[in-house]
């Protein structure tokens, strides 16, 4: 009750400048970092040392305290649905990286178990990835294609030796998945997670369709049974078509046929999974079913000798020893191991941070770093291929009834027994079966061209950034095609700053708001005060165009009057040095009889010569007397804008304007002085905590009589 008789009581409002605050609140000097509080920071304790481990093993956290009773059933029936998934993914994303079936059950595997204890996320499903598949299998491509292992068959006809050359991509690709793992790893201990800010939502999804339209292709010849050279380097996608189009009087009828049956009923199967998912305790595994039909009519029909379709061969059983990468790949897949590093890593944690909203947990997007990078580091070892997250098993994993990794958990051992007893009885797999998976499971991804739509109607820029992005990665690969979309979504963040909205703000009658005057009609301008203000921070790239636009916005030309003024005075002094001149003259020849002429130069010497004004100079004065920028946009400044700044207040000053500044947060406040800003010119007394506040001061100064009625405005 007496907060309430003092809210309603409160004092007038006492207008207090940055300087006056400074003092009445009584600011704390800035602390400067010292060698023994840094030593304090990473002293080792007890507490600490849980603390980290604790951060670094997520799943010592929950697991103790794991309820059984409610969420087991659920993670087995989840973990069950997903390995089912993962049996036919792993096999198909192994073809589109260009390596043996039987990696894909290792990155079904390894890596999945791994993320267990290290991920922080409840329900992504890791694994193989269609676009990380592609990438891999774009580079594999490149560095090693198959015209470097053909070999001649009785000196003739040469055949590619495809052990040779899959035992060759194999070591190749680990290489690269270990420095994934070790650029992943690297950027989550430098508390890098952030990197990810730097692919918008309209990038990734733009660079995830096109990636798309790379799988795709990359799969029509197994649809349609011919075989391809194979294309990299910019403009490959097309090569590619062009080559698959001169090729398709060559198509293998019964490798067509049994693709789109394939497609048709795993089509209609998962429309009735999305149909009927209320009902359904499980999703239909119709990609499994069709890969155990399939193999199995392979088999008794023999497809490969009688129709010519091309089939997965042998899949060796049980695991194999850890095998050390091949560091002398390192330099020739770097970059593409980075850019493999982001994307998996943006994929992974945009689909962990809508769960996390969706259930009410947190996700630690440093930590998922982490998770992922000694996925795939441990993994590569192994001879998996790198991993991310996959939207298709992650909402499987959930509307299963997933709760925790537990469930991927049970997934891995799902693949282990596969690659155990199971994998080698898909040797007469049929390839064009695999394709028809990869292929159906895009079709979330080429519902992503609807964003076109959206965007047009919602955000103009992102809708350039979302078509750059997919026709670079188009037309220069998949790893050109990334760093360019970077580069162009950096780009129209520095333009966005560069060419920010200006305006000048007036009251709101009866308020301490102030708005647009253009875009507000009840908002009018104090007379004889400009409120200038920018929707951008103030930095060096675009401080000399906020500058000029503030002298537009106030609607005189400032450069021309001070120049004016400048002419005016130095043609004032030039009248003054010739009338001193005849004054010396005059008192030269009147030295042997002072008369009243020397009195009255006596007289006029003793009075200091006054500041010229623009109306002594008769020059036209501005129909304002103060400006006022308001600051609440600006989060930083630099050299360059306090430079520009400081010449802001002086030209002001030549024309008779003063310059206060509004809304300035402590922060530039302590850039400020940093910088040498204030001198004794410009000083904390032209700064105010709000607009209405620098408002209300140069009321006062201008109306002293209606102090009073001020502060109660």
């Amino acid at each position: 009750m007496a907060a309430e008789m003092s809210l309603t009581h409160r004092a007038p409002h006492k207008v207090l400048s940055e300087a006056e605050l400074e003092e009445v609140a009584q600011r704390k000097p800035p602390t400067k970092p010292s060698l023994r509080g840094c030593l304090r920071k990473t002293r080792c304790s007890g507490h600490a040392a849980k603390s980290l481990l604790f951060r670094f093993l997520p799943f010592l956290r929950w697991l103790p305290r794991y309820p059984i009773k409610d969420w087991l059933l659920g993670d087995i029936v989840s973990g069950f649905s997903v390995g089912i998934m993962h049996l036919p993914q792993g096999l198909a994303y192994a073809l589109l990286a260009g390596l043996p079936p039987v990696t894909g059950l290792y990155s079904s595997f390894y890596p999945v178990f791994l993320y267990f204890f290290f991920g922080t996320s409840r329900h992504n499903s890791v694994g193989p990835f269609a676009v990380i598949s592609v990438m891999i299998g774009s580079l594999t491509d490149s560095l090693l294609p198959s015209e470097n292992f053909l070999e001649s068959v009785n000196g003739s006809n040469a055949t590619v030796n495809e052990e040779l050359r899959d035992a060759a991509r194999v070591e190749l690709v680990a290489t690269i998945t270990v420095l994934t793992g070790i650029f992943q790893v690297a950027l989550g201990l430098l508390q890098f997670g952030f990197v990810v800010t730097y692919l918008s939502d309209p990038l990734v999804r733009g660079y995830t369709t096109a990636s798309s339209v790379h799988v795709l292709v990359s799969q029509l010849k197994n649809v349609f049974g011919v075989s391809q050279g194979e294309f990299s380097g910019p403009i490959s996608l097309f090569l590619t078509v062009i080559d698959l189009c001169k090729k398709l009087p060559d198509t293998n009828v019964g490798t067509l046929v049994t693709a789109i049956i394939a497609m048709v009923a795993i089509l209609i199967v998962k429309e009735l999974n999305h149909k009927f998912a209320a009902k359904l305790p499980m999703p239909i595994p119709i990609e499994l079913i069709t890969i155990i039909v399939s193999t199995g009519i392979s088999y008794g029909v023999n497809l490969n000798d009688k129709f010519g379709i091309s089939v997965v061969g042998n899949i060796p059983s049980g695991l194999k020893p850890p095998v050390a990468p091949k560091i002398s790949y390192f330099g020739q897949v770097a970059g593409n191991a980075f850019a493999i590093a982001v994307v998996g890593y943006a994929i992974c944690i945009s689909l962990g941070k809508i769960f996390a909203l969706k259930h009410g947990y947190k996700v630690d997007s440093n930590q998922e770093l982490i998770a992922l990078g000694l996925s795939n580091f441990l993994g590569g070892f192994f001879q998996c291929f790198a991993i991310s997250c996959s939207m298709s098993r992650s909402l499987v994993q959930e509307s299963t009834g997933g709760n925790s990794q537990v469930a991927g958990v049970i997934a891995s051992l799902v693949i282990l027994v596969t690659i155990l007893k199971i994998g080698e009885l898909f040797r007469d797999l049929p390839k064009a079966i695999l394709a028809a998976i990869i292929i159906v499971n895009l079709k979330g991804m080429f519902k992503q061209f609807s964003d076109l739509s959206t965007l047009w109607k919602s955000n103009r820029v992102d809708l350039l950034v979302w078509i750059v992005t997919f026709i670079a990665t188009l037309l220069l690969n998949l790893d050109i095609g990334l760093a360019v979309s970077v580069a162009f979504g950096l780009l129209t963040v520095i333009f966005r700053t560069q060419l920010p909205h200006y305006s000048i703000l007036g009251r709101i009658s009866d308020t301490d708001v102030y708005r647009d005057v253009m875009e507000y009609e009840m908002a009018q301008e104090v007379p004889g005060v400009k409120i200038f203000r920018s929707s951008s921070t103030v930095y060096f790239a675009n401080v000399e165009l906020y500058a000029e636009a503030l002298k537009k916005k106030s609607g005189i030309d400032v450069d021309r009057l001070i120049e004016k003024k400048k002419k005016a005075i130095k043609k004032l002094k030039k009248q003054q040095k010739k009338l001193e001149k005849e004054k010396a003259k005059r008192k030269k020849n009147a030295e042997d009889g002072p008369g009243p002429a020397v009195i009255e130069l006596s007289g006029g010497e003793s009075s200091a010569p006054s500041e010229p004004t623009l109306h002594s100079l008769g020059l036209p004065q501005p129909s304002f007397h103060a400006i006022i920028l308001d600051f609440s946009t600006v989060s930083f400044v630099d050299t360059v804008s306090i430079k520009i700044l400081k010449n802001i207040f002086k030209d002001f000053h030549d024309i008779e304007v003063d310059v206060f500044i509004a809304s300035c947060g402590v922060s530039v406040l302590a850039q400020l002085e940093r910088g040498n800003f204030f001198t004794s010119a410009i000083t904390k007394h032209s700064f105010f905590p709000s607009v209405h506040d620098a408002v209300l001061h140069i009321s006062r100064e201008r109306h002293p009589a209606s102090v009073d009625h001020s502060t109660r405005m």
